[in-house]
């Protein structure tokens, strides 16, 4: 049984593409600017700060790569490329003898610092300082809900090897 898909009306569709243009050209924006002043990538970036937010700088492997969205091989080859830079080391996981810690050095929390108000005021002029106060609160409560519902979907998902961050 065949049924007719549910096309995007043109309010649907303007914000649609919206969307997809200002994310591409904003990743790619953040990508330049971290390139530029700290010769890392946004994703590197992002595995450094998830770590600074982190109790003592540390997060088990399998909970940064949900976190970050990747699956657990793409953080190894990360982490090794950012451990051999001197921003992050690994440790056996002394609460699980099979798992593997991931923290912050000090010289990735240096690097971190030294870079961050760079990439604030990117998002910032990027971002926040061509919104309303009215229409950051509107995008924080659109994201949150396009999240929870994903984050619902992923909960409902049957096969754990779908979702990319639990795949080894």
């Amino acid at each position: 049984m065949s049924t007719t898909p549910r096309w995007l009306n043109a309010d649907e569709r303007r914000a649609w593409l919206a969307y997809v243009e200002f994310s591409t050209l904003l990743g790619d924006h953040l990508n330049r600017q971290l390139r530029r002043d700290a010769g890392m990538t946004h994703a590197d970036y992002s595995l450094l700060a998830y770590l600074s937010m982190a109790p003592d700088g540390t997060l088990g492997m399998s909970d940064l790569a949900e976190r970050l969205k990747i699956t657990r091989s793409r953080l190894t080859h990360a982490v090794d490329r950012l451990r051999e830079a001197g921003l992050v080391d690994r440790r056996v996981d002394p609460a699980d003898g099979r798992g593997q810690l991931a923290f912050l050095t000090g010289r990735g929390r240096e690097l971190l610092e030294e870079v961050a108000p760079g990439h604030v005021e990117a998002v910032r002029r990027a971002v926040f300082d061509v919104l309303t106060p009215e229409q950051v609160r509107q995008f924080a409560e659109i994201g949150e809900a396009i999240s929870q519902a994903l984050h619902r979907a992923e909960s409902a998902e049957t096969d754990p090897a779908a979702l990319p961050w639990r795949r080894r």
